[in-house]
């Protein structure tokens, strides 16, 4: 047996295949798994408080993502997979990056498995071995494609893969259910679907266009399905997405008004043929990739789409062999873009993460062109132009993923790339002034407001940076007049920072009626904005107004139960009240609506201490240890209460793990 049918071989079983996707998937977005958070991770990630408990599953149904209602997207699983993460890793950036790897490669190794499935259907025009070879083809480029780094090297971009991997999953199970199984198990698995199908609805908008890909595959493409199973899996699809319909009605957020007026028709379809010649370019050569991208002002990407659309017509009407498989693979495009062609009003016009569906159709439909060289030198030369596709692809796959190492990477490379100038310049400067570059930060923001001197974030960032240089008369007058200009304007996410840093600056000069007044006119403003609240609330404790300050965080807790840091706020309020109970039942709350939170332990004990209480003070040190064990300052809380206990040995030993900390964080 010559060379490379050995080889060819070797690899056909499926579990050798599996090991290749994964090891491949794994090496291509390698870098990132060493990545910080970047943009929306801080918001998402870190500062999300409803990822903290599993006590807060049911709550994440009763929101949109985004918290402050900057943007409509419902996707509760999201967060839920992200509390995952934070029970085994905590704020490790590591354990997050890998769960979205074994999302991304999960999802492709359930699409090589679906697509030898659908592949099937056309067994009478091909054998089993170049089927096989086709779907592992697709399955693998698909995987490795750097036009997705987006959705699986961006923490925040993990609902792809999500709503990817549970509508792959949820396909296979419904075609598991028809072949061969009992009768109970066909019910089983048929149930097993439907929850899979909603898990992905509930992962991401995209679970709807799965749903319509899935229900015209069964309709046109499928012949092995009589008519009654084709209508009971419709009736299904309707009934999911009439829960998911339901499902969305349960958030109570004021969505800010954000979206632009539609455009006229006219202009949407030039949209739609300039982002599919975008959308084209990305596939076929992925050279410039930075996240948010414009096609408005491109003269040549029409004609790029005229293009596109014509091969996707031209090789669906070819006749050939394959030609049922560029059908599938035009139509899977097709139905997957329309959504996002700019026919309908969207946030942006463009935007990698969202060929990640796609993406497959287009594959599909060239893996459908290649299977007609099925020998001689043509089919040589399409072997060998796949190998060389597929190691370019890797290697911008594996560039891409660097890209997501820092904050100052990302937003750097994104600009050279030709990202969007203004909220890229932000982040970038921002991202300066907390390494503490302040020149390079004031001169990209002064130059920013120079260009956009509207520009709400740019103003207040502008501000917050004179201020940490010590300028506190620029950065106040800037502060006073962006909240001037924008504290009537509530439809807009984050223009309650300027009355913040403007009560901060009041403050920190020892006028607490004023920065009280901004405070409560801002909270009229934005209603609901605990920045605001908690600051507020601070001051009204400082200066003794705590019942105040108890209605005003008790308001906000009515409705915000599952806040963690609300509760805590009232267990201050109470504790200088010396309304003990109360405040250790609000800090008790505290405690299980955040399972590495340590704060609500520590007043715990401090509280335990002040009433003399010296076991209990012990036993809520010792939790609070648990909960952070690689933290000095837990060990010299506990040993100053066993101290005071006169349990010196065990002091000591508290004290001895301090060292031991010390050393081992030297060391590293």
């Amino acid at each position: 047996m010559p060379f490379a049918a050995r080889i060819l071989e070797r690899t056909r079983p499926n579990w050798v295949r599996c090991l290749f996707l994964i090891a491949l998937g794994i090496t291509v977005h390698f870098p990132a798994l060493s990545g910080e958070l970047v943009w929306d991770d801080a918001s998402l990630v870190r500062d999300n408080p409803l990822i903290k408990s599993p006590l807060l599953f049911g709550e994440t149904f009763r929101h949109y993502l985004a918290l402050d209602g900057s943007s409509p997207h419902y996707r509760p699983l999201q967060n839920i997979s992200y509390f995952f993460d934070y029970l085994v890793w905590n704020a490790d950036p590591f354990g997050y990056h890998l769960s979205n790897l074994f999302w991304h490669i999960g999802s492709g190794l359930l699409l090589y498995f679906l697509l030898l499935r659908l592949l099937r259907s056309f067994r009478d025009r091909f054998s089993e071995r170049p089927i096989a070879a086709a779907a592992f083809c697709i399955a693998l480029f698909w995987i490795v494609h750097p036009v997705h780094s987006a959705a699986v090297d961006y923490i925040s971009g993990r609902a792809d893969s999500l709503a990817f991997f549970f509508a792959c999953a949820a396909w296979l199970a419904f075609l598991k259910a028809r072949s061969g199984v009992s009768c109970l198990g066909r019910y089983a698995l048929g149930v097993f679907a439907a929850a899979l199908a909603l898990a992905s609805l509930c992962s991401r908008e995209t679970g709807c266009v799965w749903m319509l890909i899935f229900l015209v595959h069964l309709f046109a493409f499928d012949r092995e399905q009589t008519w009654r199973p084709k209508m009971i899996a419709l009736a299904v699809c309707l009934g999911l997405v009439t829960i998911y319909a339901a499902l969305r009605q349960l958030p109570s957020e004021h969505l800010l008004s954000s979206a632009a007026a539609p455009l006229p028709l006219v202009e949407r379809s030039f949209l739609m043929l300039r982002a599919l010649g975008d959308y084209g370019r990305l596939m076929v050569f992925p050279a410039n990739l930075h996240v948010e991208r414009s096609v408005r002002s491109s003269m040549l990407l029409p004609f790029f789409g005229v293009i596109a659309a014509a091969a996707l017509i031209y090789g669906a009407l070819r006749k050939g062999k394959a030609q049922p498989i560029r059908v599938l693979g035009a139509v899977w495009f097709v139905l997957a873009f329309l959504p996002i062609s700019n026919l309908f009003t969207l946030n942006a016009t463009v935007a990698e993460h969202w060929l990640y569906l796609p993406s497959v159709g287009l594959i599909i439909f060239v893996t459908g062109a290649c299977l007609e060289l099925s020998a001689g030198r043509p089919a040589l030369l399409t072997a060998a132009a796949c190998v060389v596709a597929l190691i370019g692809f890797s290697a911008r796959s594996f560039v891409r993923s660097s890209d997501w190492v820092d904050s100052e990477t990302f937003y750097s490379r994104s600009l050279a790339a030709g990202a969007a100038k203004t909220r890229f310049v932000l982040n970038l400067a921002q991202t300066c002034a907390a390494k503490k570059n302040y020149a390079k930060a004031e001169a990209l923001l002064r130059a920013l407001v120079a260009a956009n001197p509207s520009y709400a974030m740019g103003r207040n960032a502008l501000g917050h940076l004179l201020l940490e240089e010590g300028k506190n008369d620029e950065a106040e007058a800037l502060f006073a007049t962006t909240n001037q200009a924008h504290s009537a304007a509530p439809d807009q996410p984050r223009n309650w920072i300027a009355a913040l840093n403007l009560a901060y600056m009041k403050y920190s000069n020892n006028d607490a009626p004023a920065a009280l007044a901004i405070l409560e006119k801002a909270r009229a403003d934005f209603p609901g904005t605990w920045r605001l609240i908690s600051f507020e609330s601070e001051i009204l404790r400082a200066t003794g107004e705590t019942e105040k300050a108890l209605a005003l965080v008790g308001e906000f807790r009515a409705s915000h139960w599952w806040h963690c840091a609300a509760a805590i706020e009232m267990a201050r309020a109470y504790s200088q009240q010396r309304r003990y109970v109360e405040a250790e039942a609000a800090l008790r709350r505290a405690s299980w609506l955040d399972i590495h939170n340590v704060e609500s332990l520590n007043l715990i004990a401090a509280l335990d201490l002040e009433q003399n209480r010296l076991d209990a003070a012990r036993e809520a040190q010792q939790q609070a240890v648990r909960r952070q064990p690689d933290q000095p300052q837990q060990y010299f809380l506990l040993a100053d209460i066993l101290e005071k206990m006169g349990r010196h040995d065990a002091a000591r030993a508290a004290l001895a793990q301090v060292h031991q900390l010390q050393a081992l964080a030297k060391a590293n």
